[in-house]
């Protein structure tokens, strides 16, 4: 449940554009990179200070600027009046509780989603904020730690592909954002394998083990949803064309991301609801498991309850009971008794209730 609710109390109170991390540190340094590119050239660093970035800000190249590791509000903050950026955008950047959005202004667009993975050690899917700050031809993009899924981005500007390295930040936006949901799809194929091994193990043998297998499981999903689900309201604002850094070419890239979100989320809905259904076919397979059990002991018990009987008159302790002294009275019980068993065993089986 805390992976939920990001813990906003030492916060409250404070002046609006005050700069408090919110959040995991997930980095011991902040580290900052650059790529700086056209269409011809590229060149990438590792930054040891911001000020070394602002040469390129008016630079005609397109200049990607990384940073990794949020908490170092003192950076976030050069960062900001380095390029102009306003204090409440600063602000959400630190704060990791943010939904997905975007916000226009003048000079630069803001957007903010969460980069999710799926941690291997205990099957639980991980969130990380990620903001963009677009401007005219610059990109700066805010991470809690190292490591994300822009690879393949990297590796295409590396490889001089023409179409990212010919246009601008608003496609190099789009790239990363995409990146980003594509990743999406990685998490749902995982979780997909794991209910249909699920689903094998309750149709064979469900156990309690099973049952917290799924509810982990729909948890997983409700957290992705809430992490997702805003997504989608925010690339519809690019797409409205509210956005003022986002060219007419590029908004046919952003439909595809659109496409994509919507998939996303129609999967998440039909695992939940599948999950629901193995959840409903568990306790029915508990609960006819059961009525078998009962079944069976209330065939036993009404098989004994006529022998009981027997077992009973002939138990009573009167004098004159002309069994009592018959040679044959013992054998004779006994196959009473067989003879109970057996009619009453084939009458179940007529009334197919064994």
């Amino acid at each position: 449940m805390l992976k939920f609710i990001k813990k906003i109390s030492q916060k409250a109170g404070s002046a609006p554009g005050t700069l408090v991390h919110i959040g995991e540190r997930k980095t011991e340094k902040s580290r900052i990179t650059v790529l700086d590119y056209d269409d011809v050239q590229l060149h990438e660093k590792q930054l040891d200070s911001i000020e070394e970035a602002l040469p390129l800000k008016d630079s005609p190249t397109t200049t990607w600027l990384n940073i990794d590791g949020i908490h170092d509000v003192e950076l976030i903050d050069k960062i900001g009046a380095s390029f102009n950026i306003h204090p409440l955008i600063l602000e959400d950047i630190v704060n990791t509780g943010q939904r997905p959005k975007t916000d226009d202004f003048e000079a630069y667009n803001y957007f903010v989603l969460k980069m999710l993975y799926l941690d291997e050690q205990s099957d639980e899917v991980r969130s990380e904020q990620v903001s963009l700050v677009l401007g005219n031809n610059f990109l700066i993009s805010f991470q809690e730690t190292q490591g994300d899924v822009f690879a393949h981005v990297r590796d295409r500007i590396r490889k001089g592909k023409r179409r990212i390295r010919k246009n601008g930040c608003d496609y190099l936006a789009y790239a990363l954002i995409d990146a980003v949901v594509d990743h999406y799809f990685v998490i749902l194929e995982t979780i997909g394998a794991t209910m249909e091994s699920l689903e094998g193990d309750l149709l064979a043998e469900p156990t309690p083990e099973t049952l917290q297998s799924i509810h982990a499981l729909k948890r997983e999903l409700i957290y992705m949803r809430k992490q997702v689900w805003p997504l989608r309201e925010m690339i519809n604002t690019v797409l409205r064309g509210e956005l003022s850094m986002v060219g007419e070419q590029t908004m046919v890239f952003f439909k595809d991301v659109y496409d994509h979100t919507i998939q996303i989320i129609d999967t998440i809905e039909s695992y939940r609801d599948v999950l629901s259904g193995m959840l409903d076919l568990y306790l029915s397979t508990i609960s006819n498991r059961m009525n078998e059990v009962m079944k069976v002991l209330t065939i036993m018990a009404t098989i004994f309850i006529p022998i009981t009987f027997v077992a009973g008159i002939y138990g009573m302790n009167f004098k004159y009971m002309p069994e009592l002294e018959w040679k044959w009275g013992y054998p004779a019980v006994w196959s009473l008794i067989g003879g109970i068993v057996l009619g009453m065993i084939v009458f179940f089986r007529r009334k197919k209730w064994l």
